[in-house]
């Protein structure tokens, strides 16, 4: 027997390699036509100045899912231990990863950054709500 909950962990797993699959597809291309240097010696900031915005985006965002996400990866795992990952922690959990991927969306596309603040700051509050949920249970 496996958690419910572990299905919307997995779904944010696959999306992080969406995005790590994005953001290659996109940068490569532009690295092979702008001519950029992989230089070891220069810096993060140097190289992403040669790097157009709507490209950068899409590894700012790989970036921000190797972040917050893993507090969502441990409440998950925590859950699925409790035998607590279903009803609301599992409506909980895909709400989460639906904010996730709606953020990506915006970040990578769009970036309007009101929008992406919005859209975090609401995934952040149903990650939360989570969490206590869980510690509920665990304390």
């Amino acid at each position: 027997m496996h958690s419910p909950i572990l299905a919307p962990l997995m779904a944010l797993v696959l999306w992080s390699f969406v995005m790590w699959a994005w953001l290659y597809a996109t940068r490569l291309p532009t690295i092979r036509k702008n001519k950029i240097t992989l230089d070891p010696y220069r810096t993060k900031e140097e190289f992403n100045a040669q790097i157009p915005a709507k490209v950068r985006w899409k590894a700012d965002n790989y970036n921000n899912l190797m972040e917050q996400p893993t507090l969502f990866y441990a409440v998950a795992l925590t859950l699925a231990m409790l035998d607590a990952g279903g009803g609301l922690n599992l409506v909980l959990a895909w709400l989460y990863v639906g904010l996730r991927v709606a953020h990506s969306l915006v970040h990578a596309l769009i970036n309007v950054v009101i929008l992406r603040f919005a859209v975090f700051m609401a995934a952040s509050i149903v990650l939360l709500l989570l969490s206590v949920r869980a510690a509920l249970i665990v304390f």
